[in-house]
């Protein structure tokens, strides 16, 4: 058995720290777990894998813009393979960096294989038995596949192995109406494919505010097929080679029959706890398999901590990477401190873009009750810069508590929402969260930083606001 004084099982977000260890105590022994290539999802098959081949769409989609300023161009050919292979080199690269600091490190053993827990604090990594009173779970996740009658069968393609492709299918069903679904939906469908979305759920990115899943779908709509509330009954194989997606609406139950080259499942995320066993070291899990962790993201098993997707609470990596200074602070420094989820940003990286931070209007109004909110709400198109960029339709809305003159949440559709959502999310991190810096600093003129700030003097009661949303034809 080979003992050590921390095992890290995963090198993503888990590892942000592990300098900052060994700098502190050269001594310590630390064993590094990773059945896949270095460098976590985020890096090998999420996050910047996916935006690599979403920039050349977003250029694409801009580029088609042109006429509306009196310019005509025309896009003579897209080079799939080669935008294929550039991310592919650019993650590779990466990924043989961190694979050579892994390997050279003198302060750490690099372990390339499985790991299950045997017993408490006890692994089976490969052919070794590990042992350490202190353990970091940072172990991701993976794609959900639904048990759909003829999946299996018929063959699919996931946000991992989707990276692998080189020559871009002519046609595409993708299975789910998530943020995956909306943002591999953009990359496809700007390369050329026909792509149909098939979302479960009534609402397209059912995670955002109810009035920008709706414009979502209404812009979305321009460039592919979506298909929302309904259920997958079964793949069938053609003898054409082609694949026929068939689905049931869920209200009508009218069959839905879509036939495609390829199909993409993008319904969700699960745990990798299977393949770990936290059970079998007395660490627990919920349902699902995610593993449970207290406020200071400490498991059930004194000392083993679990962080990033691994304890399934918000799949993103700028999480992880909180969540990794956390552990630091409380299992390495033995500080207390508690995780603070108030105000996790998002984004979803489609046409047009989406981006949140914060309480959604349903859990404001939950917490607060309705009399205390009110919402800033202004379009892009009421600023000079969105005139000049003839943005039509987006905006951005603000929800504050009226009485603490507080933001609760702020959501955004539109151009560089990724970005304009950074104007908001510093200031529900100071101790009032009041808006006032952001609404008596001053903003470039003419800049699209304007809309930001004007959705905050532009307040309505909660009422007057829904009002105002059927008259858009955004809410029944």
């Amino acid at each position: 058995m080979e003992n050590y004084d921390l095992i890290v099982i995963g090198t993503g977000s888990a590892m942000n720290y592990i300098n900052s260890i060994i700098d502190s105590n050269p001594k310590i022994k630390i064993a590094v777990i990773d059945k896949d290539e270095p460098g976590g999802i985020c890096l090998t098959r999420g996050c910047i894998p996916s935006k690599l081949l979403l920039y050349p769409a977003e250029l694409i989609r801009e580029i088609e813009t042109a006429p509306l300023f009196g310019i005509k161009l025309e896009i003579k050919d897209i080079d799939f393979r080669m935008i294929m292979e550039r991310m592919r080199r650019r993650i590779g690269e990466d990924i043989e960096m961190i694979r050579k600091g892994l390997t050279e490190n003198p302060y750490l053993d690099y372990y390339q294989e499985n790991a299950e827990f045997i017993s408490p604090y006890t692994l089976k990594v490969g052919e070794k038995t590990l042992y350490s009173n202190m353990i970091f779970l940072c172990t991701g996740s993976r794609p959900a596949i639904p048990p759909v009658k003829g999946l299996e069968e018929t063959g699919y393609l996931t946000s991992d192995t989707v990276l692998e492709l080189n020559e871009c299918p002519a046609s595409l069903a993708i299975l789910g109406g998530g943020y995956i679904a909306a943002e591999y939906g953009h990359f496809f469908s700007a390369m050329g494919a026909e792509v149909t979305v098939i979302g479960r759920n009534s609402r397209l990115l059912p995670q955002e505010e109810p009035e920008i899943s709706e414009l979502a779908k209404i812009k979305m709509s321009e460039y592919m097929n979506i298909l929302t509330n309904c259920e997958v009954i079964e793949v069938k194989k053609e003898d054409s080679g082609q694949k026929t997606v068939i689905a049931k609406e869920k209200n009508s139950g009218e069959e839905i029959k879509v036939t495609v080259d390829e199909i993409l499942v993008a319904i969700g995320r699960v745990p990798n706890t299977d393949i770990l066993h936290p059970e079998k070291a007395g660490i627990k899990t919920d349902v699902q398999g995610w593993i449970l962790v207290n406020e200071y993201l400490e498991t059930s098993q004194p000392n083993i901590w679990a962080l990033g997707d691994a304890n399934g609470k918000y799949l993103l990596k700028h999480v992880g990477n909180y969540e990794s200074g956390i552990v630091y602070l409380n299992a390495i420094l033995k500080e207390k401190v508690k995780a603070d989820y108030h105000a996790i940003p998002h984004a979803v990286f489609s046409y047009p873009e989406i981006a949140g931070v914060g309480m959604g209007e349903q859990e404001a109004v939950k917490e607060y009750g309705g009399d205390r909110i009110v919402i800033g709400l202004k379009f892009f198109e009421d600023t000079a810069k969105g005139a000049a960029m003839e943005i039509k339709d987006y905006f951005v809305k603000v929800i504050l508590d009226g009485e603490e003159e507080k933001i609760l949440g702020a959501h955004i559709i539109g151009p560089h929402a990724s970005v304009l959502i950074h104007q908001i999310i510093p200031l529900m991190y100071t101790e009032s969260r009041s808006p006032e810096p952001i609404m008596r600093g001053m903003d470039i003129h003419p800049s699209l930083s304007e809309v930001v700030t004007r959705a905050f003097y532009s307040r309505l009661p909660l009422e007057h606001y829904h009002h105002f949303l059927k008259h858009l034809g955004l809410e029944d």
